[in-house]
C-alpha cells in the first residue's frame, strides 16, 4: 500500500449513530453500534459540509447544536469536559470529540460516553495548524443549525448551552464568544494570569469587540458558539486554516461579512484552567504574546517601568542614604552631599507616599482582569516582571520562526496578517 493510500486509510471518519442528545445526564456505555465512510482527503479539506445522507441521520432528526471538541492528549482534562457537557438540559444537542492524533487515554475515555461520538482528524495538511484541521473534521461531520467550539480544558455550567443559545439570538449574534473565568492554582498562575487578562482587556475591550460600528474583532476559541450558516458563508476553519490564534481570525471575517458578534467575560457559563505547570504556562504564552500585542518589545519595557517605579519610590532612599554614609567617611564630599541630599528630600516619608502610589496604580490596573484581591496582588508583585519576560520571549521565537505547541512546530507568518488580535482563554470584564 503506497503511503498516500496509507494517509487515506488513516482519515477515515468513523461516525457513530448517536440520536441528538435529549438530556440524559451520565448516561455512559463501552460499545455502540457504528457504521463508518472513506472520506478521500482532498475533499475533508475543502471546506465543504458533508451530506446528511452521507451520515444516515435525516434533516428532522438534527440537533440545535453539535458541540465540537477538538482534544489532543487532554486525558487529564476530558472527562471533567464531558461530564460537564453531556449534563446540559433545555436543548437538542450533539458532542463531537475529534481525536486529534493522541497518544494518551483520550479517545478511551472519548468513546466511554455513549452520547459522544469520536471522530479521527486527518494526518496535519501543509500550512494547517493542528487545532484548524480538528475542528474542521469535527465541523464536517456536525448535523446543528448551530456549531459550539470548545476546547476539552474547559467545564461548563449546568444549563449554560441553553441561556448561550438564547443570549445569541436575543442579541441577533451570529457568533457568541465566552472567556471563560480562569482557574489558577500554581504560584506563576496565580502571578502572570491577571497581567496577561488585563493587558488583553485594555488593547481589545469587549464592549468595542461586540459593537457593530467598531472594527474591532476579536473570539476566545475555548468556547465560540456560530450559526452554521455563517460559519459556511465565511468558508469555516479552513479560511484560516494556517492561523495559530484561528479563533479571531474567524471572527474578522464574520464581522467583515456584516454579521454580528457578541463577546463577553463568562463565569456564569464556563472556566477552565489553562495551563497546569509553569513549562505549559511558558510555551502557550510564548506561542500567543507576540501576535496578541502589536509591539511586545515597547509593552515589555513598559510593563518593567511600571513594575520597577514603586520599588525604585522605596528603596533608592534607602540606598542613597547608604551611600552618602559610605561616601562621607571616604572624603568624597561631592558625592556624599548630592547622595546625603537625595536621602533626606523631604525627608523618607515622601519617598513612601510616592512608592504607596505608584504600587497601588499597578494594582487598579490589574482590576479589570476579574481575578481575585490576592491574584491582583501578586500580579503587581510578581506578575508583571514574568510578563515582560514572556513578552519578550515569544517576541524572538515568532521573529526566529519557533513556536511550538503539543509537539509541533509552527512557523509564524511574517506578514501584518499574522498579527491577529485575539482574547485568547481566560477572563476579561
Amino acid at each position: 500500500m503506497s503511503q498516500c493510500e496509507e494517509d487515506e486509510c488513516r482519515c477515515n471518519t468513523r461516525i457513530e449513530e448517536v440520536e441528538p442528545l435529549q438530556w440524559r445526564p451520565g448516561e455512559r456505555s463501552n460499545t455502540g453500534t457504528a457504521r463508518s465512510y472513506n472520506n478521500r482527503i482532498a475533499s475533508l479539506q475543502t471546506g465543504r459540509r458533508i451530506d446528511e445522507s452521507m451520515t444516515g441521520h435525516p434533516p428532522a432528526s438534527s440537533p440545535q447544536v453539535s458541540v465540537i471538541v477538538p482534544a489532543r492528549n487532554e486525558e487529564a482534562n476530558l472527562k471533567s469536559c464531558l461530564d460537564s457537557l453531556v449534563s446540559q438540559t433545555g436543548v437538542s444537542f450533539e458532542i463531537i470529540v475529534v481525536d486529534d492524533h493522541s497518544t494518551d487515554r483520550t479517545r478511551e475515555i472519548a468513546e466511554s460516553y455513549a452520547a459522544v461520538r469520536v471522530v479521527d482528524a486527518c494526518p496535519l495538511p501543509s500550512g494547517w495548524t493542528g487545532k484548524n484541521n480538528a475542528v474542521t473534521m469535527g465541523a464536517r461531520s456536525a448535523r446543528g443549525s448551530w456549531l459550539l467550539f470548545t476546547d476539552a480544558d474547559t467545564v461548563h455550567i449546568p444549563g449554560s448551552l441553553t441561556r448561550a443559545l438564547a443570549e445569541a439570538t436575543e442579541n441577533h449574534a451570529d457568533l457568541l464568544s465566552y472567556s471563560p473565568e480562569q482557574i489558577a492554582v500554581t504560584f506563576w498562575e496565580m502571578a502572570v494570569l491577571p497581567v496577561v487578562f488585563a493587558e488583553l482587556a485594555r488593547q481589545y475591550p469587549p464592549k468595542k469587540v461586540s459593537d457593530p460600528n467598531s472594527p474591532e474583532a476579536a473570539a476566545n476559541g475555548q468556547y465560540l458558539l456560530i450559526r452554521r450558516e455563517a460559519y459556511d458563508a465565511i468558508g469555516g476553519h479552513a479560511a484560516v486554516a494556517g492561523s495559530i490564534l484561528e479563533d479571531v481570525a474567524l471572527a474578522r471575517l464574520v464581522k467583515a461579512s456584516g454579521r454580528k458578534i457578541r463577546f463577553r467575560y463568562a463565569a456564569d457559563a464556563v472556566r477552565t484552567r489553562m495551563y497546569r505547570n509553569y513549562r505549559q504556562l511558558r510555551e502557550g504564552w510564548t506561542k500567543n504574546l507576540a501576535i496578541l500585542f502589536p509591539n511586545p518589545g515597547r509593552l515589555a519595557a513598559k510593563t518593567l517601568f511600571l513594575w520597577g517605579l514603586p520599588w525604585g519610590c522605596l528603596l533608592l532612599p534607602l540606598a542613597a542614604s547608604l551611600l552618602s554614609n559610605i561616601a562621607a567617611e571616604s572624603q568624597l564630599s561631592g558625592a556624599g552631599v548630592l547622595l546625603r541630599n537625595i536621602g533626606d528630600l523631604p525627608h523618607y516619608w515622601w519617598w513612601s507616599v510616592l512608592s504607596s502610589i505608584t504600587f497601588t496604580r499597578n494594582w487598579m490596573r490589574l482590576q479589570r482582569a476579574n481575578f481575585d484581591l490576592v491574584m491582583e496582588f501578586l500580579g503587581a508583585f510578581f506578575g508583571m516582571p514574568m510578563f515582560s519576560y514572556l513578552l519578550l520571549r515569544s517576541k524572538r521565537a515568532h521573529a526566529g520562526g519557533n513556536v511550538s505547541w503539543k509537539g509541533r512546530t509552527y512557523e509564524p507568518k511574517s506578514d501584518s496578517a499574522s498579527r491577529e488580535t485575539t482574547i485568547s482563554s481566560g477572563k476579561l470584564a
